[in-house]
């Protein structure tokens, strides 16, 4: 039987999965749900290489439950870990989807908020935790959490955490969780860190790659704006969102004072409605935020990075890269939040002068060319004021840097140049003086 046309019911799940399946609409399983679901049924230890939108949550959670089949004891059987709360609420909520026809219970751990409701859930019986590394441990260290039941543990993903610096946790983590148990660990990319962890992770795991490390799935239209500065951004965002082709946009920025300041600025020209969440914003606030952008109350979804891997939004039609990404393999996950599901989705990206070196490492990690385009004759570009011009050029010259460790940097040359252009004209008046008194004798 062709691998292509195997079924849900072919994966051997039970009726109250497949019930739970149909009821979200899902029709077949995506290429990563049929290569992982057997392997990790079968108990093996599983290294999955995928891009983000591919249905991976559920290669994992599906597995899981059908082991557990049914709430037993007080104490966790499963344990999986995510790097931010985004992502351990969705994970927590594709999981109650697929596990409501059971009474399994689950439980997500996240900060953000004291810990009383989450201590209180978990003692009151748990079957899955889902949780960020730091949560899980702080609980953990209060004796609240019984992990001599872990059978199955799974590391959602893997790249992100270890960009974020959860190593140390995640050491810990291992440290208290059985050592006989099934592992699976999941990632977009393969770089150095997350081989290394897999190493202390993983025993003689089976590996699928969906696509080649850090793609990007061909559903999503790419385009970059060669953009000089913040206000001609602001120009150009402008000029996208007052078309009716953007239907539902999340638009990224680098820093949480940019996704105030474009926030601001789309509600004060009414090309909204528009939310920003970001790492200072309430747990409360966030939730709402996002509920209201799922729904479709929210046209635009202004967002940091924070969001960029644990939003699983269906239809979004756009997203722009107002910055280009700190962290290059985040491009990736970015954009992945349109394009979801096999419909089309199309990415915008401004990038100034500083940040077409990241894209030029971005279309390396992706192995493809972004398509450029011309500015729009009717935005008006700006001209860029001194100190952000200045913060560039500096910036510039810090990369160059580490490129080349004899490049003197852009100011030191300008400084050179002035001083060489100093010692003539010195030199020049000196030599004058000299001829005129010549003259005089």
């Amino acid at each position: 039987m062709a691998e292509e046309n195997i079924s849900f019911e072919e994966l051997k799940l039970s009726r109250q999965f497949l019930n739970a399946i149909d009821d979200l609409g899902y029709t077949a399983p995506t290429p990563i749900q049929k290569k992982a679901i057997p392997i990790a049924l079968a108990g093996h230890d599983l290294l999955g290489i995928a891009q983000t939108g591919t249905g991976k949550t559920a290669a994992f959670v599906l597995p899981i439950l059908m082991k557990l089949k049914y709430a037993q004891g007080d104490h966790v059987r499963a344990l999986i870990l995510a790097p931010t709360r985004e992502l351990v609420m969705q994970i927590e909520g594709n999981a109650r989807e697929l596990a409501r026809y059971t009474d399994l219970r689950i439980v997500s751990l996240y900060g953000g908020l004291g810990p009383k409701q989450q201590i209180e859930a978990v003692e009151k019986g748990v079957d899955i935790i889902v949780s960020t590394p730091q949560r899980f441990l702080d609980i953990y260290l209060k004796g609240i959490i019984h992990t001599k039941l872990i059978k199955t543990m799974v590391l959602d993903e893997a790249d992100k955490m270890m960009d974020m610096g959860f190593m140390p946790q995640i050491k810990n983590v291992l440290e208290v969780v059985p050592r006989k148990r099934q592992n699976m660990l999941f990632s977009a990319t393969m770089h150095d860190k997350v081989i290394l962890l897999t190493e202390d992770f993983l025993e003689f795991p089976e590996k699928i790659e969906i696509a080649p490390q850090a793609t990007v799935i061909d559903t999503i239209e790419q385009r970059l704006y060669e953009v000089p500065n913040f206000k001609t951004k602001i120009n150009l965002l402008e000029h996208f969102l007052k078309s009716e082709e953007l239907q539902r946009v999340i638009v990224f920025t680098k820093t949480r004072t940019n996704a105030d300041n474009v926030s601001k600025f789309i509600e004060r020209r009414q090309l909204g409605p528009v939310r920003v969440i970001h790492a200072n914003k309430g747990q409360n606030s966030r939730i709402n935020a996002m509920s209201e952008f799922k729904e479709g109350d929210v046209r635009v979804l202004v967002s940091t990075d924070v969001t960029a891997r644990g939003m699983d939004i269906s239809m979004v039609s756009h997203v722009i890269n107002f910055d280009v990404p700190l962290i290059d393999e985040d491009y990736v996950h970015r954009i992945g939040r349109t394009g979801r599901a096999n419909n089309a989705g199309i990415a915008i990206t401004f990038a100034n002068e500083l940040e077409m070196f990241s894209v030029a490492k971005i279309e390396a990690l992706i192995q493809n060319t972004i398509t450029r385009h011309n500015m729009p004759s009717e935005v008006l570009v700006e001209k860029t004021p001194f100190v952000e011009g200045q913060e560039m050029l500096r910036a510039i010259d810090d990369l160059k840097k580490k490129d080349d460790p004899e490049f003197k940097g852009a100011f030191h040359e300008k400084k050179k140049k002035f001083s060489t252009k100093s010692s003539k004209s010195s030199s020049s008046r000196t030599k004058g003086k000299g001829q005129r008194k010549g003259k005089r004798k």
